[in-house]
């Protein structure tokens, strides 16, 4: 431990950059605190902490916060602020969204914020809301084309996002809190107040057959309850989708029905099973209204897309999925360049083999290849299955399930075939073309760590050819020895996927 006035000890396991960077949530239901490693393409939060004020309660009745609430917001502010100070966050940013804003008493509550955190707060209009949650979407979704839906307390902000384009914002007065007291706790009212309102959307009318990125807390609980009653194999909110007419029929069961009475209810925290219902109306509104092809979870919005938006230009066309999974392998790996060697050296030996990729495949080749060596230090026997475990359960944005699953997989062939215990069946997600495509690289990349001993600047001395019905490993005279049985099975169990037979040459 650092003694007063000497400097931290460095922490191995973070990388270097512009952060920490904080940001604090102030929103209608929860106040919020992340502080994130860095600023950069794909923010990582070293620290993630929420408390439920209930901040909105009470305002569709008397137009101001509620005193009691008020004063558990700040005092979990304080906490924030001291925490962020703690961190060495560098920057604070500070966010209000529509209970400071539709309050009487919203200006004297935000003005004691500020003393608070010795900066000012941004006060978010609804369209400023609904612009920060398509950032988030851009942010956390590959060239994604639908319509962002952000659902907090006290309202509810729709977008229409496509690429890196954002329509519009439109904000309903929706939120959970907000519709609860609107409804005097009716659900059938509570639907009649959604339906009159978002028949007025010219957002989701225009999103037909395309997708609903759902944003929010309330929304999350929905599809962690989606999760547990199809017994859905991963626990990863982000990107998990719901077909529309699957997710129609879900909502109305948990909209119109007694909580008590759904099975898996418990996986629902009970602080956030009374808003519930209203997030289940919305949504089905929504999905009457839009008609989209599915349900998205988005676990990226309004702060994700306000650091987005601090990039530049150049770095937020970077890919999420790789930046991530470079990191990891500078974190984790034996060599952080020959990670990088792995990726281009792989798809020469797919191409010989006369596989076809598609540009998606070949990015995941990409991004499977920069986490092939992150398992390294356990124990022999538990590397596959301690990796799937950081791939199937990592923070990794830009990528779909089926597209997490197929890292997993190939990573754990690359060491011993796919692990089955401890681990989720990722057979379940992934589709038949992709497990075996994991197949091929997972063998791949073992015969490239026999060649290479996972030190860098080896692999791209040797190729892979085909002549013939035979696939040929080319080997430098330098590398003679580095060949052997051991190669020359492996590389024979990497042919037969493709019907050929397999020799190791040396290079004349």
């Amino acid at each position: 431990m650092a003694e007063a006035g000497e400097k931290p000890e460095e922490a191995p396991g973070r990388l270097n950059g512009d952060g920490p960077i904080g940001v604090i949530d102030i929103g209608s239901n929860s106040v919020r605190l992340v502080v994130y490693e860095r600023l950069n393409r794909a923010p990582l939060p070293l620290f993630n902490e929420k408390a439920l004020v209930g901040l909105g309660r009470g305002i569709a009745l008397t137009g101001k916060l509620d005193g009691k609430a008020a004063d558990s917001a700040l005092g979990a502010i304080r906490r924030y602020r001291a925490l962020s100070d703690q961190m060495r966050a560098k920057e604070l940013h500070v966010f209000a969204t529509a209970a400071a804003r539709d309050a009487k008493n919203g200006p004297d509550f935000i003005s004691q914020i500020e003393k608070i955190t010795r900066g000012p707060v941004s006060l978010l209009t609804g369209p400023e809301e609904a612009r920060l949650s398509a950032l988030g979407v851009i942010s956390g979704f590959r060239d994604p084309n639908g319509v962002a839906g952000d659902l907090g307390g006290g309202s509810l902000e729709v977008i229409d996002v496509k690429g890196r384009d954002i329509g519009s914002g439109e904000t309903f007065p929706l939120g959970g809190l907000m519709l609860e007291e609107a409804s005097n706790k009716s659900t059938s009212k509570a639907a009649s107040i959604a339906k009159e309102a978002l028949a007025k959307s010219s957002v989701l009318k225009k999103g037909k057959g395309r997708r609903f990125y759902a944003i929010g807390g309330t929304w999350r609980s929905l599809a962690r309850l989606h999760m547990s009653q199809t017994g859905y194999p991963l626990h990863v909110m982000h990107n998990y989708a719901i077909k529309a007419d699957e997710a129609l029929e879900f909502c109305e069961l948990v909209g119109h029905h007694d909580l008590s009475s759904i099975e898996s209810i418990d996986s629902v925290s009970k602080s956030r099973q009374p808003l519930l219902p209203y997030g289940a109306i919305v949504l089905h509104e929504i999905i009457r209204v839009m008609k989209p092809s599915e349900i998205v979870l988005s676990a990226l919005g309004v702060r994700e897309g306000h650091l987005y938006e601090l990039l530049s230009d150049e770095d937020q066309k970077k890919d999420p999925l790789l930046v991530s999974c470079e990191e990891l392998a500078i974190l984790r790996s034996r060599s952080p360049r020959h990670a990088r060697e792995l990726g281009p050296w792989a798809g020469e030996v797919i191409a010989a083999m006369g596989i076809a990729e598609t540009k998606e495949e070949a990015r995941l080749r990409q991004a499977a290849s920069l986490l092939a060596d992150i398992g390294w230090r356990a124990h022999p026997e538990y590397r596959g299955t301690q990796a799937v475990n950081i791939i199937a359960n990592g923070a990794f944005v830009g990528v779909d399930h089926p597209g997490r699953a197929f890292l997993a997989l190939a990573i754990a062939y690359r060491h011993d075939g796919p692990p089955s215990e401890g681990i989720p069946n990722l057979r379940e997600i992934a589709s038949a073309r992709l497990i075996e495509r994991a197949r091929v690289l997972g063998l791949t990349l073992r015969v490239a760590y026999l060649i290479s001993g996972a030190m860098p600047g080896v692999v791209p001395r040797t190729r892979v050819e085909r002549k013939g019905k035979s696939l040929n490993l080319i080997l430098p005279k330098d590398l003679e020895d580095v060949g052997g049985d051991r190669v020359e099975k492996q590389l024979g169990q990497l042919a037969k996927l493709a019907g050929l037979d397999a020799s190791v040459l040396i290079e004349k």
